[in-house]
This record gives C-alpha cells, structure tokens and sequence, in this order.
C-alpha cells in the first residue's frame, strides 16, 4: 500500500487495525501486535518478521550483559534483533549485531543456554568472523528499523523496495553468505565459553544446546535447523568445547531464580504471540495457575478476539502485580483494539510512568492519544512522540505518527519533515529527499528543521536540479 502523503491524510482515530508494514514503504495504518497469522511474505517467501517489545528485548539484554562486558563490549552498543522465525537460529551480521529467531529463544530450556549461545555469536563478534560483510550488507541495511510497538509488528517484503530487504530473497542469501567456517566455529565456542567464564558463568547451556540438537546432523539439510548449517557441529568441536567448560571453577553454577523466572515470562509471552491461541491453551493450560501461564492465556485470548476473557484475565493479572509496565500495556493494546482509545491511553499513562525509558512504550501512548481525536491531546501525543526520539533516534514509526500529529495541527512544514525522517530511516532516500524538499517550502528558512530538512535532501542523492534548487534558494 503507497502512502507517501499519509502524514497529512491518513486519519489518526478509530481502533487501531492490523496490518503489515513494508521495510520499505511509507506506514499507513498505525501498528499493532499480533492478532491474526504471520503474514505471507511478498513473491510467496516464507514468512519472516522484525519483532519488537519493551519485555523480551530488556529479558535478553539484562541477562547478555554480563557475557559483553566480560567480552570487553560495552552492552549498549551492542543490539538484539529478534526475528519471528520459528526456525532455531541466531547470527552475527556486522557490527555488535546479534540475530535470534523466535525459535531458538523458545527452544531454550533456561536462561543459561541462551547465554551460551548468545556468549558464542559474541565469540565471532570479537572475533571478526563476519569479514564478507560486504558481501551482504545491503540485505542488512533495514535491520535497524525500530518500527513496532508492543510485540510482533510484523514487516513483509514489498517488489519495488529500494533497498534490500532482510525479510526477502536477500535475506536467505545473508544466511547463506554468514556460514561460518569450522575454525571459526571452534574459535567462536572457545572465546563464548571463556567469557562466560570470565562472567562467573557456567558454559553448560551452550554444550547443552548443542548437544540437544546434534542428532540433526543426521539429517540433509533440509531437514537441518538453520542454526546448525550455518553454525556447522562435529564431535571434535562438542568435545574440546566440553573439556574446556568443565574445567571452568563455574561449570556448576545454576540460573538465579529471578533469571529463570524471566526466562519463563519471556518464553510464554513469545509463544502467545506466536502460536495459535488453542496450541497456547494447551501449553498453558487452566490449572496452570503460575503468572507465565496466565500470562500466555491472556495473551491467547486477545489473539482469539475474546476481548472480555483478555481483560478480566489481565486486571486480575494487574491486580496481583500493580506494578509491572506490561500488563498495563497489554490491557491499553485490547482496549485500543476494541474501540476504546481513551481508556487504552489511560492503561498506557500507567505503563510510561511505571517505565519512562523504554520508547516503543512512549510511542504507543502517543499514538493512543493522536487515535482520540481531541485537538486538546495532540501536544500531548507529541511529547511523548518526542520523548520516544529522544531515545531511539531512528524509529521510522514515531516520526509517521508525530507527522500525523503534525498535520492534526495544521502544521504543513513539520508534517512534511517527519514524513521525510521516516523514509530516510526506512531507506527510503528517493522519497525522503521529496518530502524534505517540499517541507522546505513551508518551514521558516534557517530554522533547525529548516536544516534538518536540507541535510536530508543532501544526504539522500539529490538530482542536479534539485541541487540547484537548494543553491537557489539559499541552501
């Protein structure tokens, strides 16, 4: 769907719908999570997302950390990309950039094999395994769009993207460029299993992993999982991994409670979203009275469009727990989703003074406030929009919205400049570089978004003429 004005014409209000984002293309509709099956993939690929939530992304990266910083990483430079995948593998593409598929994180049996696998993808990170970069970086390039709110705002494949697309044919050949070499392997297991050391963790999970999953060597690789074609066994390689984590004075330490209670959340959440809601009822069944499973039934049951069922179980969750962020969440996306903008701000009013810090939260209250329709909420939506950049400068889905709010304001130059930041970070330069043009035209000259709207134009190919334009009209 082309929506290259939507900034100024698509209506903010009514329930949120669902609908699938091109990598690519400017954003019609306003995002939600999940509720209906994974979406084909254009030219009938096989169906790939970018998942996004405030929960499983901290769940990852809190217990990660400790693996970077013994590597020598500083954590916040490195970043988790999760894949709603349901093929188990994870990936190193550049950077300090790690891949991990959905279906690896629910193989996972605890929080330690995780760690071990995520402690080797840091191995070939340190290691710089990843030296065909340029062979695939363009596939790559659209990783960085930070474009859901809540969990699984999915992004589908378009033909006339501009720029390779990850979640395409581009993608499967990045797979097949980042098979590592066996020695690579090797070093990548032994520098894993030295910082989980080094961390004053056991190594176990990962030969655990590994281990659990060698019979599939048996396989052709058909039938292989992605992670092991890409990531090639041996029993040479399992065992001189074995000998080195036993030798390690950690080999015995379990997980924390609290990290396997995590783990747990993160799993059940994961599998809710992903799965059909009766295979959810089945692995979390009625009696299962622990918050994970109640969780996941909730969860099922917004997916199911048993909106009275989802919210009974979830105030009786935020009843029990007033003070987790994402259960208000949860209960402002089944709100916003039933046709109740202003309570589902409410619920999100809660979630962003529980967690300030987490944008894609920010975000959602924002666009909550825009779907009202009251003039007297739209300064209001725009500092939190603006709250959410400041945090995450490249979210291609708040600066769509912010130019929405923009444009409920009547405020042309503006709408028209966020609508360029959001195809600059969509990779979208052609038609960056048109709406910062035309912004131009109506912000004040040598205002900073005046600026800002020249250094798009400048940073995005422009055309001789349009260069002359600029000259013209004094830069």
């Amino acid at each position: 769907m082309s929506s290259l004005s939507a900034a100024k014409t698509a209506p903010p209000g009514g329930p949120r719908r669902r609908r699938w984002l091109s990598a690519v293309a400017a954003l019609a509709l306003l995002p939600s999570l999940l509720a209906s099956p994974m979406p084909a993939m254009a030219q009938g690929g096989p169906r790939i997302s970018i998942i996004r939530d405030t929960e499983v992304e901290e769940i990852i990266h809190k217990q990660g950390e400790p693996v970077w910083r013994a590597a020598g990483l500083n954590p916040d430079n490195v970043h988790i990309v999760i894949m709603g995948d349901p093929d188990i593998n994870a990936f190193t593409a550049g950077g300090q950039t790690i891949f991990v598929n959905t279906g690896f994180l629910q193989a996972t049996k605890n929080p330690n094999q995780m760690l071990g696998v995520l402690a080797h993808e840091t191995g070939h990170i340190t290691g710089g395994h990843v030296a065909r970069e340029s062979m695939y970086k363009p596939a790559l390039a659209t990783y960085l769009l930070t474009m859901g709110l809540g969990l699984l705002a999915a992004v589908a494949g378009a033909p006339d993207a501009g720029a390779a697309l990850l979640y395409s044919s581009d993608y499967f050949a990045t797979l097949t460029a980042l098979t590592y070499s066996r020695q690579q392997e090797a070093a990548a297991d032994m520098a894993g299993a030295s910082f989980l050391e080094k961390a004053h963790l056991s190594g176990r999970g990962l030969v655990d992993f590994f281990d659990y999953f060698r019979y599939q060597e048996a396989f052709s690789d058909a039938r292989k999982y992605r992670f092991f074609i890409d990531h090639p066994l041996t029993e040479e390689r399992i065992s001189s991994l074995q000998d080195k984590v036993q030798k390690s004075p950690y080999y015995n330490v379990v997980d924390s409670p609290d990290a396997l209670a995590e783990h747990a959340i993160m799993v059940a959440k994961l599998k809710a979203f992903m799965n059909a809601p009766q295979q959810t009822f089945i692995d979390y069944k009625e009696t299962d009275a622990s918050f994970p499973a109640r969780y996941a039934r909730a969860i099922a049951y917004y997916r199911a469009l048993e909106t009275d069922k989802a919210l009974k179980l979830t105030q009786a969750l935020i009843d029990d727990y007033p003070n987790n962020p994402y259960l208000y969440e949860l209960k402002g996306q089944i709100l916003f989703e039933s046709g109740k903008p202003k309570d589902a701000a409410d619920n999100l009013t809660k979630a962003v003074a529980l967690k300030p810090k987490a944008p894609l939260l920010q975000i959602m209250l924002g666009q909550e406030l825009l779907a009202q329709e009251d003039k007297t909420k739209v300064d209001e939506a725009i500092v939190h929009l603006r709250k959410a950049l400041e945090m995450e400068n490249d979210n291609a889905e708040a600066y769509f919205i912010l130019a929405q709010a923009w444009a409920a304001k009547g405020d042309e130059g503006r709408a028209r400049l966020n609508t360029a930041e959001q195809n600059f970070y969509l990779g979208q330069m052609k038609d960056a570089r048109a709406f910062a043009m035309r912004a131009r035209e109506s912000l004040a000259k040598d205002s900073p978004d005046y600026r800002r709207a020249t250094d798009i134009v400048l940073a995005s190919q422009p055309s001789p003429d349009e260069m002359r334009a600029i000259a013209r009209q004094g830069g």
